[in-house]
């Protein structure tokens, strides 16, 4: 009985339907995919920073069979102010608009946006605020570039079989 109570959850957990994203290891369909993509050039210091986060992640290897296309919006604003009418908190966004482009045939097969945000103390020190941005954009560009690769990679999951 109680070896019943044991194993009754772990079989309802086999029924649930749920499959690992990277099953297969290396070899598994997701990762080939994803060494098959190779990444446009990206304008700015953003774009290089995005660029080099994405190549890190998707790891190209052989003959491309895809090409992601980013555009990027990155904006600071001001949002808090003292009371000499000086900006003491910024807000750093970071947008991206992909598209993956199947190479064989040039057609889009995903058009998306990823983004994220940060906020950034604005101190009495200029060098200080302006390695805090720096700081701000490199973390960003890597957060969109997870979002962008997860989002990758759940279409590998999903597409038909070639």
């Amino acid at each position: 009985m109680r070896r019943l109570l044991i194993l009754a959850p772990l079989a309802l957990l086999a029924a649930c339907g749920l499959k690992p994203l990277y099953g297969g290891g290396a070899g598994g369909t997701v990762a080939a995919t994803l060494t098959r993509v190779e990444v446009a050039p990206i304008e700015g210091k953003s774009g290089w920073l995005m660029t080099n986060a994405l190549r890190d992640r998707l790891t190209a290897n052989g003959t491309p069979q895809y090409r992601l296309d980013v555009r990027l919006d990155d904006k600071i604003a001001g949002l808090g102010v003292r009371r000499d009418d000086s900006v003491s908190r910024e807000r750093r966004t970071l947008r991206a608009r992909y598209q993956l482009v199947d190479l064989a045939d040039g057609s889009v097969l995903i058009d998306a946006t990823a983004g994220s945000d940060a906020g950034i103390d604005v101190v009495q020190s200029e060098y200080a605020t302006i390695a805090a941005e720096n700081t701000a954009l490199e973390r960003l560009s890597g957060i969109v570039a997870d979002q962008i690769v997860s989002r990758l990679a759940l279409y590998a999951q999903r597409r038909p079989a070639r």
